[in-house]
C-alpha cells in the first residue's frame, strides 16, 4: 500500500498507532511536529506537511510537541528486553535459555537479532559478558579466582578461564593486574548512546551513529591501558536520571564525575568548554581567549572535535564566529536541537 498524504491525514485525524515510526506530523502554522496519535486538536490538511523522520523535521525548523512527546520514544529498548537487562544487571549469574525466556513471553529469536541489531554482539555473549565483568571486579577486590568462577555462574575453572583470558587476554590469576571499562547503551530523545565509565567517572558519551565511534573507544582504551566490557558502573545510574532532567529541561548543570584523559591543553580546552553557561554560546575565538591562548583557535576547534564527552561536555554551545553552527560529531540537526532545548528553558 502507497502511503499517500490521504492516508497519514487519516491516521492522524484516528490517531492511529499502528504508524508509530513511519511518519511525523509537521504543522507549519505553530512550527510543532507531532507523533501520528498525538491527541492534540488536528490541524488542517494544507497547514500540514509529513516528514519521514525527526532529523528531518529538526532541520527544517519544527519543535516537539509537548503532548505527544514525538522524540521521547527513539529506538527505545522493547519493555521485555529493558526487563531481562534490568534483571542481569542486578544479578549477573543469572543465564537465561531459550526455555526461560518463552516462559517470559519472549520469542528468542527475536531477543538474538534485537541484540545483534544493537549490540553486535548476540544475546548469549552479552549475558557472558555481564559475568565476566561481575566476576573481573570480584578478584580485583581480592576474592579467589576459584569461588569467583562458581560464584558468577560457571560450571567449570577450565571454561571460566578460557572466557576470561579471551577478553582481557590474561589468566584470572593476573587480573588485578588489568584495568576495565564498563560499557551500557542507553537511549535518549535524540537516540541511542553508548556510554563508558571508570571507577572515577563517565569517559564516553556518544551517540552510536557518530562517524568516529570505533575509533574513539580503541583510544579510550588505550589511553587507560583497560579493556571495554559491557556491565555495570557506579556512575551510569546518576547519568541516566541527569540526562532524562536535562531532557526534559529541568537540569542546567550536571554532577555526575567525569574521567577525561587527555593533554593539559586539551583538558585545558574542555573545562573551558564546561563553563560555557546553559543556553548560551561562544565561538572558537572566544573559547581561545578564554583559555588565554587568542591565537589558537584552530587548536582549540581541534580540541573541542576529539572531546569524547557529548553533552556533558558542551561542545554544542560552540559557534561559528558568523553565528552559524559548525561541525559537531553527533550530527549539526543535533546540535540545533540542544541549543534550542537549552534556549527555550533558560
Amino acid at each position: 500500500m502507497e502511503l499517500t498524504v490521504e492516508i497519514m491525514y487519516k491516521a492522524i485525524v484516528e490517531k492511529d498507532t499502528s504508524f508509530e515510526g513511519v511518519f511525523f506530523t509537521a504543522v507549519k502554522t505553530t512550527g510543532i511536529f507531532c507523533r501520528p496519535s498525538c491527541p492534540a486538536r488536528k490541524p488542517k490538511l494544507e497547514n500540514v506537511e509529513f516528514l519521514k523522520t525527526s532529523k528531518e523535521c529538526i532541520l527544517k525548523g519544527y519543535r516537539a510537541c509537548k503532548v505527544c512527546n514525538p522524540l521521547k520514544m527513539i529506538n527505545q529498548t522493547p519493555i521485555e528486553f529493558q526487563k531481562i537487562i534490568d534483571e542481569l544487571s542486578e544479578n549477573p549469574t543469572l543465564k537465561f535459555k531459550d526455555y526461560d525466556l518463552k516462559q517470559k513471553g519472549i520469542e528468542p529469536s527475536q531477543i538474538r537479532r534485537w541484540f545483534l541489531k544493537n549490540h553486535g554482539i548476540t544475546f548469549q555473549a552479552y549475558q557472558r559478558m555481564f559475568r565476566i565483568n561481575s566476576a573481573f571486579k570480584k578478584i580485583q577486590n581480592g576474592k579467589s579466582v576459584t569461588h569467583t568462577a562458581f560464584d558468577t555462574g560457571f560450571e567449570s575453572l577450565s571454561g571460566f578461564g578460557d572466557s576470561f583470558k579471551n577478553i582481557f587476554g590474561v589468566s584470572p590469576k593476573n587480573g588485578k593486574q588489568q584495568n576495565i571499562i564498563d560499557l551500557k547503551r542507553i537511549e535518549t530523545p535524540l537516540g541511542t548512546m553508548l556510554v563508558c565509565a571508570t571507577n572515577q567517572g563517565i569517559c564516553l558519551l556518544e551517540f552510536t551513529d557518530r562517524k568516529m565511534l570505533e575509533t574513539e573507544l580503541k583510544s579510550i582504551a588505550k589511553l587507560l591501558n583497560a579493556t571495554i566490557i559491557q556491565g555495570n558502573n557506579k556512575h551510569f545510574d546518576t547519568l541516566e536520571i541527569e540526562l532524562q532532567e536535562y531532557f526534559n529541561g529541568k537540569r542546567t548543570a550536571f554532577s555526575v564525575p567525569l574521567h577525561t584523559p587527555g593533554s593539559d591543553f586539551q583538558n585545558k580546552v574542555w573545562a573551558a568548554l564546561q563553563r560555557i553557561p546553559y543556553g548560551q554560546t561562544k565561538s572558537y575565538k572566544e573559547q581561545a581567549i578564554t583559555i588565554g591562548n587568542p591565537e589558537s583557535v584552530r587548536a582549540v576547534a581541534n580540541a573541542n572535535g576529539m572531546n569524547r564527552i557529548s553533552i556533558l561536555v558542551p561542545c554544542h554551545r560552540v559557534i561559528g564566529s558568523d553565528g552559524q553552527l559548525t561541525g559537531y560529531g553527533g550530527g549539526l540537526w543535533r546540535k540545533k536541537y540542544l541549543l534550542e532545548l537549552e534556549k527555550q528553558n533558560v
